[in-house]
C-alpha cells in the first residue's frame, strides 16, 4: 500500500527569508541570518551614502554631486541628520513599510541623503505588500520626484531630465521587488501544494489499510460464519439428541472436525495476511464463484439442512469473476442465516441469468414456526455487508418477510453483454 516519504527540511534554513520559514515553535517576527546581514547591508548602504554626500556637499566644488554644488550650510547638516535617522529606520522597512515610505516621501522633498534608504523602503513596500498599495506609493513617489526636481534642481541638466531618470530608477527598483514578491509567493504556494499532497497521501494510504482491512474482515464474516454454524447445528443435534446411534454420532463428530479444521485454515489464511510486512502482497488463493455452489449446497446438506438449488446459468458462460464470487457469499450468508434463524426449515437457492440482463438471486425459506436447536448467535451485520458489497459491485440487494410469509433474499449483479 506504499510508504510514507517524509520531507526533510530545508538543508540551508538561515539563508531563507523570514516570510518562507515554515518552523511551526517560532514566531513569524524574528530575523532569519539572512535577514540580519542583508539588513546590515542595507544600513550601512543608506548610511554611507549620507555621509559620503554631506562630505562632498560641504566641500568648495563637490565631485560625487556636483550638481547640488552651493547648497547652504544649514541645509546640508540638515539633510544628513535626515539620512542618518531614515537609515537607521531601515532595520523596521518590513514591518512598517508605507509608514517609512510615506514619511520618505515627506522629507525626500529636500532631502539627497535620503536617495538610497529611499529606494531601498520603496523595494521594501513591493515586496512586502500587495499590488494596489505599491501602485499607489509608486504614483506619490513619482510626484515627489517631481516636486524634488522643482525644489533642487541639477545644475546643467533640464527638470525634465532630471525627473526622467528618476522615475526610470524608481520603476526599476519597484519591479524588482515586485518580481521577488512573485517569486516568493510561488515559493510559499508550491510548499502548501507539496505538503497538500502528502497529507492526501497519507489519507489515501489510511483509507486503503481500512478499505483492506474492512474487505478481510467482510471476508471473515462470510467464510467462518459459514463453518462455525455448521459446527453450531451439529453439536446442537447431538446435544438434543443423546441416544443417537454410534454410527450418526460418529458421522455429526465427523462433520464438525472437517468443519472445525476447515475454519481454523480459513482463520489462519486471514491472519496470515494481516501480519503481512506493509508493501509485500501475499499470494491469494483461489475465489469461489458459481461453479462452487453444488459443492456448498452438499455442505449445508451434510449439515442436515434441506438445501434446493436451482442455478439456470450456462456454466461455460462468461461471468465476471468478481460478480461471481459475490453472487456466490450471498448465497453463502443465505444459507447461513437460514441455519441460524430457521433450522429444520427447506431452503430454495434459485440462480439465473445471462449478459445483459444481469444476474438474479433469489434465497427463500419459511418462516421457523418451532425451534428445533437453540437459535445461533450472530452479529447482525452479515445482511448489511452483503448489501454494502452488491452496491459496491453495481447492483442491489433486498430482505425481509415476503407475500407468502417466507423470508426471502433478494439480489441483482450487473452482467454486462
Amino acid at each position: 500500500m506504499g510508504e510514507v516519504v517524509v520531507a526533510r527540511p530545508p538543508e540551508y534554513r538561515w539563508l531563507l527569508p523570514a516570510a518562507l520559514r515554515d518552523e511551526p515553535d517560532v514566531p513569524p517576527g524574528p530575523r532569519t541570518t539572512r535577514d540580519w546581514v542583508i539588513d546590515a547591508f542595507c544600513f550601512l548602504a543608506a548610511l554611507g551614502w549620507a555621509l559620503l554626500s554631506t562630505a562632498d556637499l560641504l566641500q568648495p566644488e563637490p565631485e560625487v554631486v556636483p550638481q547640488w554644488a552651493g547648497t547652504p550650510e544649514w541645509l546640508v547638516w540638515t539633510d544628513l541628520l535626515i539620512g542618518v535617522g531614515f537609515s537607521v529606520a531601515l532595520w523596521w522597512r518590513r514591518r512598517w513599510p508605507v509608514q517609512l515610505a510615506a514619511a520618505a516621501l515627506v522629507f525626500g522633498l529636500v532631502s539627497v541623503a535620503i536617495a538610497i534608504a529611499a529606494l531601498i523602503i520603496l523595494f521594501s513596500v513591493a515586496v512586502h505588500r500587495r499590488f494596489a498599495v505599491t501602485a499607489a506609493v509608486s504614483v506619490a513617489a513619482t510626484l515627489n520626484n517631481a516636486a524634488f526636481c522643482a525644489i533642487r534642481p541639477e545644475q546643467g541638466t533640464p527638470w525634465l531630465e532630471s525627473f526622467s531618470w528618476g522615475v526610470v530608477i524608481m520603476v526599476i527598483i519597484q519591479l524588482w521587488g515586485m518580481i521577488v514578491r512573485s517569486r516568493r509567493q510561488l515559493v510559499v504556494s508550491l510548499r502548501d501544494r507539496a505538503e497538500r499532497a502528502e497529507s492526501e497521501q497519507q489519507l489515501r494510504v489510511a483509507q486503503a489499510r481500512a478499505l483492506e482491512r474492512t474487505r478481510i474482515a467482510r471476508e471473515m464474516h462470510d467464510v467462518l460464519a459459514h463453518r462455525i454454524s455448521l459446527l453450531s447445528l451439529h453439536a446442537g443435534a447431538l446435544e438434543i439428541r443423546p441416544e443417537s446411534s454410534p454410527a450418526e454420532v460418529a458421522g455429526a463428530a465427523g462433520v464438525i472436525r472437517a468443519s472445525a479444521h476447515q475454519a481454523l485454515q480459513d482463520l489462519r489464511e486471514v491472519i496470515g495476511v494481516l501480519r503481512e510486512p506493509a508493501g509485500e502482497e501475499p499470494p491469494e488463493r483461489p475465489q469461489p464463484t458459481l461453479l462452487q455452489l453444488p459443492a456448498l449446497a452438499d455442505e449445508s446438506r451434510a449439515a442436515g439442512v434441506k438445501v434446493s438449488l436451482d442455478v439456470s446459468v450456462d456454466p461455460a458462460a462468461d461471468l465476471p469473476a468478481g460478480t461471481g464470487r459475490t453472487a456466490y457469499r450471498i448465497i453463502q450468508e443465505g444459507l447461513t442465516n437460514a441455519r441460524k434463524h430457521a433450522p429444520g426449515t427447506a431452503v430454495r437457492v434459485a440462480v439465473g441469468g445471462k449478459a445483459g440482463r444481469g444476474l438474479s438471486i433469489d434465497v427463500r425459506n419459511p418462516m421457523p414456526v418451532g425451534r428445533v436447536t437453540p437459535g445461533i448467535p450472530g452479529t447482525g451485520t452479515g445482511l448489511i455487508g452483503l448489501a454494502e458489497r452488491a452496491t459496491l459491485a453495481g447492483g442491489r440487494l433486498t430482505h425481509g418477510r415476503g407475500p407468502d410469509g417466507d423470508f426471502v433474499l433478494r439480489a441483482w449483479l450487473p452482467w454486462p453483454a
